[in-house]
């Protein structure tokens, strides 16, 4: 199970084949990827999917509870810190860059 949210932007071609990932590459959209100790099902990864969702710059987020991963993708680098109060917000711990 997985939570992703994701922030409204401009919509593209209704025929075109592009996804939103292959899109964000090209406008230069930075993915990161970080470890959350203590998700166990998809409310954990709402809320921490809807916490990291409201940091700066940040354009999707996409959280598994089974591995613990959740992918930011943001305009820019992200600021750790910035995601660890995010995360300690949702109730969870951030234990770093997967």
């Amino acid at each position: 199970m997985t939570a992703e949210t994701e922030t409204p932007r401009a919509a593209g071609s209704c025929c075109s084949t592009d996804d939103a990932v292959a899109a964000e590459a090209r406008t230069g959209a930075v993915t990161t990827v970080y470890e959350v100790k203590g998700m166990s099902c998809g409310h954990c990864e709402g809320a921490v999917s809807e916490e990291i969702s409201g940091v700066e710059g940040v354009t999707s987020v996409q959280a598994t509870a089974s591995t613990g991963r959740v992918t930011v993708v943001s305009e820019a680098e992200p600021a750790d810190e910035a995601v660890r109060a995010a995360v300690d917000e949702a109730g969870f711990e951030l234990v770093g860059r997967a």
